[in-house]
């Protein structure tokens, strides 16, 4: 970090926050809020007089609250810039101004109480995303005591306790008494693995070897010290991992499979007691600790949803940031020009935020060394001459590729083709078919479904499947030759949010017993949020269907990944069932209810375009 500080070419804005993101590849404005903090950087040493004078005590967050530190502190030891920050929030010499012993004391007058908010725009090409994580807070585990017990601490808080740097300089003390424990117990997977409203169902990746490191340096540091680690499974998978783990355990540390149920505090040695099922002996042991150590997981950022939000970044279920693709794009984001490294795309370590980090940097300096960027050929296309500027597709668009607009004075919208991604969904949700979404044109696809439909319809299952998923596992179905029937017939879009109303009413008038729209999960579309306007415009055909007597079940809607190819086999094995369970009366029932329809939609739109040449071609003097 020092030589990031000291770098020509890199300008480092700490105490800051991103209120803005505008633009698009190769073309960003970046506002940026760079937060008053009363000391002027240039000017201040650390020389810690104004610390030494201030009255004011808060705790200290670095260290997890096990010490204090004032009002005008530093954020902690190597913190760059090494500069001093004062928290106006307890601070007593700040508006109005009560004391002022930090301002008096400085030799350099760094401290300046007006100093206000600095706002800064930024044109840059390229963004990474490396946000980092929180660890989980087990404050809601009320079977393990947290906050109820003071010798109940997390991961985070043992690691302050341990370190030479921290409140107690490195001897380790257990909070009560302020002894050396000689018993500890290291629970794992607390807020991870976990099925609980309260929990989360991923692994977070680092907390196994975290522990085993920790239990190697209290043993090395007290000999003699009894360490028993409680878990579900030891995840020591990376390069060295498994050969710590075992040092570990020819230490002398103690693994148990299995994890308490709940913990009960002694209230007078305040020793902490707790029954656990071996899982690997078979059998039920009462323990007794000094102290015990949750060893909590990885969550996202708490404000991650900021950044997400600005720039219309997709995340998985669990709330991490979800690259363009896993394997061919693993740290490009699903927006262009935008990067993603650390834990802010998943949990990880060390190592594997560094390689990321370092694929990222590479990916954005090959986009700016360019110069100039190739836009795919899948964007969409404004028709200006039927274009009403109503703006429906600029609130569509997940990534902000559609812009301006307006419907009082006929103004068409324009498209950003260095932004737009081609996932159509602009296209599908257009009412006056004034967007043309190239290689996936409406003639395009209504012509598949007219192959499709052109011979025995009765007998074809239609299927609307996204590029990126759905359509990936009916690939890999095919690979692992699983079985299933061959009446479906595959229409593959970009993403299902292409899949235009008029397209499924289409393939009903033509015949088709059963229709599929699939795509990826619904979390998981690569198109940040798409796919969450495929399901408003399969839930209005649902009501249109049931309208008009068709049964709506006749239309599905699934969410398959690329991998779930057994989901693909087993889903089309359904759609077969239930094609042939529709009777052909069924089917020449929807084919007449929707021509007639359809007519009379179009007789509404013929009068009422008649209506509007009727008003232009009225004389000026017969209107006044």
């Amino acid at each position: 970090m020092m030589d990031v500080g000291r770098h020509s070419k890199i300008n480092l804005l700490t105490y800051s926050e991103i209120e803005n993101i505008g633009g698009y590849i190769g073309n960003f404005q970046v506002t940026v809020r760079k937060k008053a903090r009363y000391v002027d950087e240039k000017e201040c040493n650390a020389c810690a007089e104004c610390e030494k004078v201030c009255p004011v005590v808060a705790a200290d967050e670095f260290q997890e609250g096990f010490s204090l530190r004032k009002a005008i502190y530093m954020p902690f030891p190597q913190a760059v810039p090494s500069v001093y920050i004062l928290d106006d929030k307890d601070c007593l010499g700040h508006n109005p101004i009560a004391c002022g012993k930090c301002a008096e004391v400085c030799e350099k007058n760094c401290i300046d109480f007006d100093m206000k908010d600095e706002i800064i725009t930024l044109n840059v090409g390229a963004i990474i995303t490396a946000t980092g994580m929180d660890v989980y807070d087990p404050t809601e585990m009320n079977e393990y005591g947290y906050t109820q017990y003071e010798n109940v601490v997390t991961s985070m808080e043992f690691e302050r306790l341990i370190s030479a740097g921290g409140p107690t300089e490195g001897h380790f003390i257990r909070p009560t008494d302020r002894e050396t424990p000689k018993r500890i117990a290291f629970i794992q997977c607390v807020g991870s693995r976990s099925n609980s409203p309260i929990g989360n169902p991923y692994c977070s990746n680092i907390c196994c070897m975290n522990t085993i490191k920790d239990s190697l340096l209290l043993m090395d540091h007290y000999p003699g010290i009894e360490i028993t680690v409680f878990y579900i499974d030891i995840r020591a998978f990376g390069k060295g991992f498994e050969d710590l783990y075992q040092r570990s355990k020819q230490a002398g540390v103690r693994y148990i499979r299995g994890l308490p149920g709940e913990i009960f505090e002694n209230s007078k040695t305040k020793n902490l007691s707790m029954l656990v099922e071996d899982t690997v002996a078979n059998t039920v042991t009462d323990f007794e600790f000094d102290m015990v150590v949750l060893s909590v997981g990885v969550i996202p950022r708490r404000d991650s949803d900021t950044i997400q939000r600005l720039l219309t970044l997709s995340t998985t279920t669990d709330g991490f940031f979800m690259e363009s693709h896993p394997k061919l794009k693993p740290v490009d984001a699903p927006t262009g020009g935008v990067f993603l490294a650390g834990c802010a795309e998943s949990p990880k370590d060390v190592k594997d935020s560094v390689t990321q980090a370092s694929a990222a940097a590479a990916r954005a300096q090959i986009l700016l060394n360019a110069g100039k960027i190739s836009v795919q050929a899948i964007t969409s296309q404004v028709l200006t001459d039927l274009c009403t500027g109503c703006q429906v597709c600029v609130k569509v668009c997940p990534f902000h590729a559609i812009t301006g607009g307006d419907a009082k004075l006929k103004i068409p919208v324009e498209i950003v083709e260095a932004a737009c991604q081609g996932c159509g969904t602009c296209a599908a949700e257009c009412n006056f078919d004034a967007l043309l979404m190239r290689h996936f044109e409406d003639k395009q696809i209504i012509s598949q479904i007219d192959a499709i439909t052109s011979e025995n319809p009765s007998e074809k299952v239609v299927v609307f499947a996204c590029n990126w998923c759905s359509y990936g596992g009916a690939d890999l179905a095919g690979l692992s030759r699983m079985q299933y029937p061959t009446s479906q017939r595959v229409i593959k879009t970009m993403c299902s949010g292409r899949v235009d109303s008029k397209f499924v009413l289409h393939a009903f008038e033509k015949g088709a017993p059963i229709l599929l729209v699939s795509g990826c999960h619904y979390a998981d579309c690569h198109y940040i949020d798409a796919n969450r306007w495929t399901v408003k415009r399969v839930d209005k055909l649902w009501d249109k269907l049931e309208r008009l007597g068709i049964r709506p079940e006749r239309l599905q809607l699934e969410w398959i990944s690329a991998a779930e190819g057994q989901k693909w086999a087993n889903t089309m094995k359904d759609l077969e069932k239930m094609r042939a369970q529709v009777t052909q009366e069924e089917i020449e029932y929807t084919m007449k209810v929707l021509k007639e329809d359809r007519e009379k939609s179009e007789a509404r739109k013929k009068k009422k375009a008649e209506m509007k040449e009727s008003v232009k071609e009225i004389p000026i003097d017969v209107i006044a």
